[in-house]
């Protein structure tokens, strides 16, 4: 789970950096994060909704599982998923050479996103990894 958090996290840099740079972005550095973004979050997602999420829901108090905290977090893989494919597809638009005719909603777009990823882990550093006995 660490490392799932760190790859997301790295992910998270690097189109940080990226939303930075625009609308003078490095193509090939474009074409590389749209190949990774998709898979990644299917993997993590999977890792997590088939191991992860068990654990936790085994380690609940009755109250505790009555706030609906493991449906919240399948809600936003999927939403996160969805979100991925929209960034994947802008990135490949600039990175096949179609420019970015609006820097500022393709930056908005990357910044939406991993600002969403970033919140994602620290609610799962902070209250799902404790409770299954991993430091967060």
């Amino acid at each position: 789970m660490k490392c799932a958090h760190r790859e997301k996290l790295r992910l998270c840099d690097a189109l940080e950096k990226l939303a930075d740079q625009l609308p003078n972005v490095d193509r090939l550095q474009c074409l590389n994060l749209a190949n990774t973004i998709v898979p990644l979050m299917r993997d993590v997602h999977r890792y997590e909704e088939a191991v992860v999420f068990p654990a936790y829901e085994a380690a609940l108090t009755l109250v505790e599982a009555s706030l609906s905290s493991v449906s919240r977090l399948r809600a936003e893989h999927i939403e996160d998923e969805c979100f991925a494919g929209e960034v994947t597809e802008a990135l490949l638009a600039i990175g096949h050479g179609g420019g970015t005719k609006n820097a500022e909603a393709v930056g908005f777009m990357l910044r939406g996103f991993f600002e969403s990823l970033r919140r994602h882990v620290a609610f799962e550093r902070e209250h799902v990894l404790p409770r299954i006995g991993i430091d967060g």
